[in-house]
């Protein structure tokens, strides 16, 4: 029997302390006393477990009596971590079988970022193995599913936070982002996601140790000013003295912005109709907004995709000869098929390593000259919408997995090779399946406050809805 689409929705939004509050909203009534941490606490938990009875999105709970009068922008709001980030006495499994996941002994120095400001921890969110793949699926568990429409994938690597949002669960979730971990699922489920600058919050653990770093940690969020809200309170906990301040943007600049336009990805991938409908479309109001909108292209060595894979398969290597060190018990017989593969293609491309690392470096040069005059760069977040669970699960066979991913995700691993900030805006313009169609901003090292004012003027004209209540 077929659903029909109201069966296929996951919506917890309702008359409770949360109500339809973004994160600053609800951390106003605290202070005003309207409502109390407490109650916040407790309405977020229920909705969470009732969002994950249908959305398989927390990895594992904690304390649900931790609600305290905290301090911090966020103080006393409802959130979650992603789990391949440590946070004192829960377990940490990389959303991996090879793992024996133990309580972490103490926060990772980003997880104490995050709760500086005032956020209050319900759980861990899930994430597919080491957050390689583009959906957050596994081989013999449930895979997380989109509030939107729960036979689609939310995305990956950040699904499980990215659900959960979206879902009205919690107004914001800890996500971070290796090759387009926010902005997928943030594009997937109708979120704001910025990838930030590289070294803009206290760098990744796993991230800094590696030749290129291309992880960057941050969180995902129904509104604009959130996610401005969250990188202003982060800066007063940590700020690098390399990069520009940014401070609380609150809304648009009152200049015009020259804003190139990137249809087709640097790969070469071809964009599908409805994803070039929602960018163009993006780029027409843009100009009746003020903007001067004009095509651009990036000239990336021919082989960026094909090193970029290489490189992924080097991080697979890596996690299964090192698991041990986190995990005695690690067994990586046990990672999924997506992980074996990677590691595969990377053994048979090693003596490539160097080659890899330097043409990857040079990228650098090609995204400068692409963005040389220009405020930003429009582009898809994704070469096509969102798609179903199954079609890339990491059980299906590595050569098609691969060449499914690489069709798809297309767009946003340059940002993650190069070090700059970009960020999902959902476009309002969902498939006939009623999915969100995310459009991404992406801009030089260091402009983030560039993006946000962007983010907010479209947020402005083009305001995105919530996930339909049922009727």
């Amino acid at each position: 029997m077929t659903q029909s689409r109201q069966d296929t929705v996951v919506h917890t939004y309702g008359d409770d302390a949360l109500g339809e509050h973004d994160a600053v909203g609800l951390a106003r009534l605290i202070r005003r006393r309207e409502i109390s941490a407490a109650e916040a606490h407790r309405a977020a938990a229920d909705r969470v477990r009732r969002a994950a009875a249908r959305l398989d999105a927390v990895e594992v709970y904690a304390d649900e009596h931790t609600a305290t009068e905290r301090d911090g922008v966020f103080a006393g709001v409802p959130s979650l971590v992603k789990d391949n980030t440590d946070y004192q006495g829960l377990p940490t499994g990389h959303g991996s079988a090879a793992f024996t996941a133990r309580p972490a002994r103490r926060h990772a120095p980003f997880t104490r970022q995050f709760l500086s400001t005032g956020v209050t921890v319900l759980g861990k969110t899930r994430l597919p193995e080491f957050g390689f793949n583009a959906t957050t699926e596994y081989e013999d568990a449930p895979p997380v599913r989109n509030p939107w429409h729960t036979g689609f994938s939310s995305g990956g690597s950040s699904g499980g936070s990215a659900a959960l949002v979206a879902s009205g669960a919690v107004p914001i979730a800890h996500a971070n982002d290796g090759g387009g971990s926010i902005r997928i699922p943030a594009a997937c489920c109708g979120l704001v996601g910025l990838k930030a600058t590289r070294g803009r919050v206290i760098p990744n653990a796993d991230g800094r140790t590696l030749p290129i770093n291309l992880i960057s940690d941050g969180v995902l969020s129904r509104s604009v000013r959130d996610t401005a809200a969250f990188f202003a309170a982060a800066e007063r906990y940590w700020r690098n003295p390399k990069l520009p301040p940014l401070g609380l943007v609150e809304g648009p600049a009152e200049r015009r912005m020259r804003i190139g336009l990137l249809l087709e990805s640097p790969s070469g991938v071809p964009t599908d109709a409805a994803t070039r409908a929602a960018v163009t479309d993006a780029a027409t109001a843009l100009e009746k907004m003020g903007h001067t909108v004009e095509l651009v292209a990036i000239g990336l060595d021919g082989r960026f995709a094909q090193d970029f894979i290489t490189y992924w398969g080097m991080l697979s290597f890596l996690a299964g000869a090192f698991g041990k060190r986190l995990d005695r018990g690690f067994d990586r017989r046990r990672m999924d098929g997506l992980s074996q593969g990677l590691r595969a293609h990377y053994l048979r491309n090693l003596r490539a390593t160097p080659d890899v690392l330097r043409r990857l470096r040079r990228s650098r040069d090609a995204y400068a000259a692409a963005h040389r005059g220009l405020d930003a760069v429009l582009s898809p977040v994704l070469a096509h919408t969102t798609p179903p669970l199954g079609r890339l699960s990491p059980d299906v066979p590595y050569a098609t997995l691969i060449e499914r991913l690489s069709s798809y995700v297309a767009f946003t691993p340059l940002d993650n090779v190069v070090g700059t900030p970009s960020i999902s805006l959902p476009a309002r313009t969902t498939t006939a399946d009623g999915l969100p169609v995310g459009l991404m901003f992406s801009a030089r090292p260091g402009a983030e406050r560039t993006l946000l004012e962007l983010a907010f003027a479209w947020e402005a004209e083009h305001p995105w809805p919530l996930v339909p209540a049922p009727r």
